[in-house]
């Protein structure tokens, strides 16, 4: 154990194009090849699906330039964790931590693990999800399950050895599957049908849900804004993890610059090919045909169209690709947070040690324990709703942090600072909270278990804290 804890520092080896690799991975999992289906059906047309992942990049976006300012004040391990902290307090931070734990950050690798096995299954049958091997009782694990737990302890397993492991794997696969997704955007274009283009864009802004058995629901002024916030809940789980490289700004060269440029870039590269995916959808599948795709793959009934019937294998190895670059990056990035926590004293104490490789290589494996759990539960979508009330509550309450510290502390020093402060970050606020309330009229049930988890955080804190000075490792120490 000596030789494992040993290294002490994280090594700088990150550069601005592996951070914007990182965050650009990080993204695009198998969201946008999924979620447009369901968008479809909440709001019924084609200007108000581009809508949405306009309306969502845009925030993403705000978001992103706002969190430039904190991460060139705070340029180390822990990203957003450190931000509550300095903004808030220690209990405000460990909420975040814990509930990155508990759900978003171990439940995001989840579903992207799962979601990489449901598309190898068009090359090899065997791991289908359909394909169930155990089944006992209320135990029901399938192929497509063991798979996605094969891969996270393999990713776990390389990003154990270092830093430079895990990054040439997040730089190769994240160029590979941005070259393919352009590659399929150009030839989506040029498959382009003229008339089904045209019925598609005719009425675009006539927003109603959109039935499987082809009848619309019309839609009254509340009921709309709820249909466009639940229609936000696929492409915000889409566009998450755009702050990822902020939790490895300790292993960055130049984290005062590169950490700001690498959200910056990442982020909008991301939504560009998302909004012309769309686009594509649009221009080659009719509305009823996006609603109803087989199992809400979208991109599959696309590629068909566009490629014939190889598409399907085209797009299966395009998703493998995206969603095994994804969790790659999640999984780095992640037990990052879990080593800041320790070193505050509110969460494992090994999570806070180093191996010789300069990672924090328990937080990766307790990390994947919670994820493979996640994978075996069989309630990963249930998850994903509950993702995006969570997630997003906590970045509307780190933009609020940029005031808070604007005002507490205005001669910090602030290498980059908010573009657009304070209009644009308080447009986030506004829109964050607007989205979260919306969420609890109408999507109330995730919504509220997604809160619980948050606050069953808080007699952990506690205990923690009581408990701090005991030299028990495997309790919550400092």
């Amino acid at each position: 154990m000596a030789n494992d804890t040993q290294q002490t520092k994280m090594k700088h080896e990150l550069s601005l194009l592996d951070g914007t690799m990182l965050v650009a991975g990080s993204m695009i999992g198998s969201g946008i090849f999924i979620v447009s289906a369901d968008i479809i059906r909440y709001v019924g047309s084609a200007g108000w699906l581009i809508a949405v992942w306009v309306l969502t990049g845009v925030m993403t976006l705000t978001a992103a330039l706002s969190y430039g300012e904190l991460s060139a004040m705070f340029p180390k391990a822990g990203g957003q964790y450190v931000y509550l902290k300095e903004s808030y307090n220690k209990l405000t931070a460990f909420l975040y931590g814990w509930s990155f734990f508990a759900v978003i950050q171990t439940g995001t690798i989840a579903a992207v693990g799962v979601a990489f096995s449901k598309f190898a299954a068009y090359l090899i049958p065997a791991v289908s999800e359909d394909n169930v091997l155990i089944h006992s009782g209320f135990l029901k694990i399938s192929a497509a399950q063991l798979v996605s737990i094969v891969l996270i302890i393999i990713l776990t397993f390389v990003n154990t050895r270092g830093v430079k492991g895990g990054k040439l794997i997040q730089t190769t696969f994240t160029l590979t599957k941005l070259i393919s997704l352009f590659g399929l955007i150009a030839f989506g274009f040029l498959a382009f049908k003229g008339d089904i283009w045209t019925a598609n864009w005719t009425n675009a802004w006539d927003l109603h849900n959109l039935n499987k058995d082809g009848s619309i629901t019309t839609l009254t002024m509340g009921t709309a804004l709820g249909a466009i916030a639940a229609a936000m809940v696929g492409s915000i789980f889409s566009s998450d993890a755009w702050n990822s490289v902020t939790f490895v700004a300790g292993e960055m060269k130049n984290p005062k610059r590169d950490v700001a440029l690498s959200m910056m870039l990442g982020t909008i590269i991301v939504t560009i090919i998302y909004v012309l995916a769309n686009v594509v959808y649009t221009g080659v599948l009719s509305l009823n045909d996006i609603a109803n795709a087989e199992k809400d793959r979208v991109a599959v009934a696309a590629s068909h169209v566009i490629f014939g019937n190889i598409g399907t294998y085209i797009i299966a190895v395009m998703i493998m690709i995206s969603t095994f670059g994804c969790n790659n990056g999640l999984i780095l990035s992640g037990a990052r947070v879990y080593y800041t926590m320790a070193k505050d004293g509110v969460f494992f104490k090994r999570t806070g040690t180093l191996n010789k490789f300069g990672v924090p290589q328990f937080g990766l494996w307790i990390q994947a324990l919670v994820a493979c759990l996640l994978c075996l539960s069989g309630r990963y979508g249930d998850l994903l709703d509950m993702i995006s009330f969570v997630v997003v509550v906590f970045y509307v309450l780190t933009i609020v942090g940029i005031f808070i510290l604007r005002a507490q502390r205005p001669n910090a020093d602030r290498p980059y600072k908010a573009i657009g402060y304070p209009v644009l970050p308080a447009i986030y606020i506004l829109m964050g909270v607007a989205f979260c309330i919306l969420l609890l009229i109408y999507k109330r049930d995730y919504s509220l278990i997604g809160l619980g988890i948050v606050l069953t955080g808080i007699p952990i804190y506690y205990i923690s804290q009581r408990n701090v000075k005991h030299e028990d490792e495997t309790g919550l120490v400092s």
